[in-house]
């Protein structure tokens, strides 16, 4: 059976973890532990409790053995409006089911696929989606992903579908009229072409790996000046998932994103930190 595109991030998180020294770990650890909330849920950059956020928190808690009460998470979980969610929070609330199963079952580093092959909402049903466009790329990685871990079928007519979001000369956009390629598109696109096709070479990977700049980092476009600790993250992760090295180190970048409190931060000229940031930094870590 092929391996989902969440197996992989929990094996490379895992990985990252395994680069990290005692004191490093307990740091990382403490500060993942002062985003959770009283209901085990973790707070956004607001410090309210977010299920967007909680996804992040409870995977880092996963990997780092931080201990959850699992009678409160069930409840947190209990209290969402399944169907009022968006696709983004729809599919970090399944998420979120499995990873409650994984604990309760004492299942670590081994991705379930709990609800295999039950029937789940149709693309179409989502109000909100992102970029208001079912077929743009970032939506179609978030779909193909949510069809894995509910152990439903893989659509192929994405491979067709996203060929119009395609830029001269390598690269995706999410928008069909947008400017210019964009790290997470491009990224999100060669993630379900690998998915689908298998992970094979392509001009598009070799546009990927040249957006990196010399001080490691990945930024969000080709022409943006600041390399952010999100788009290297999910750079290295793909081309790590096409068995390719980065064209420069990225680990003395990582380790520059390394916040005084004990997480990590979105770019240098950004001092603070919450849990996406840090299950982006271990992810880069376990990539590196």
């Amino acid at each position: 059976m092929k391996r989902s595109i969440s197996a992989k991030i929990l094996d490379a998180l895992k990985h990252g973890k395994n680069q990290l020294g005692s004191e490093a770990l307990i740091h990382l650890s403490d500060f993942v532990k002062s985003q959770k909330m009283d209901d085990e849920s973790f707070m956004n950059k607001a410090g309210k409790s977010d299920l967007y956020y909680t996804l992040f928190g409870w995977m880092l808690c996963l990997v780092l053995d931080i201990q959850l009460n699992t009678s409160k998470m069930a409840d947190y979980l209990k209290r969402q409006t399944e169907d009022e969610l968006d696709l983004i929070h729809y599919a970090a609330y399944k998420r979120c089911q499995l990873i409650l199963s994984m604990i309760m079952r004492g299942k670590a580093f081994t991705w379930l696929r709990l609800f295999y092959g039950k029937k789940i909402k149709d693309l179409k049903a989502f109000k909100n989606l992102p970029h208001n466009d079912q077929e743009a790329p970032y939506t179609q990685f978030i779909w193909l992903s949510l069809l894995e871990d509910t152990g439903n079928k893989a659509q192929t007519t994405a491979i067709q579908t996203l060929a119009k979001y395609k830029t001269p000369g390598g690269g995706y956009r999410n928008l069909i009229n947008g400017p210019t390629a964009t790290t997470n598109a491009t990224v999100a696109s060669l993630s379900v072409f690998g998915q689908i096709n298998g992970y094979q070479e392509s001009e598009d990977l070799i546009y990927l790996r040249n957006l990196q700049k010399a001080s490691g980092g990945f930024a969000a476009a080709e022409s943006s000046p600041i390399p952010d600790l999100l788009s290297t993250a999910t750079a290295v992760f793909l081309l790590h998932c096409y068995v390719q090295k980065p064209n420069y180190p990225v680990l003395e970048f990582i380790e520059a994103h390394w916040a005084e409190k004990g997480g990590f931060s979105a770019t240098l000229a950004d001092d603070k930190s919450d849990v996406e940031y840090c299950f982006y930094g271990l992810l880069a870590l376990g990539c590196a």
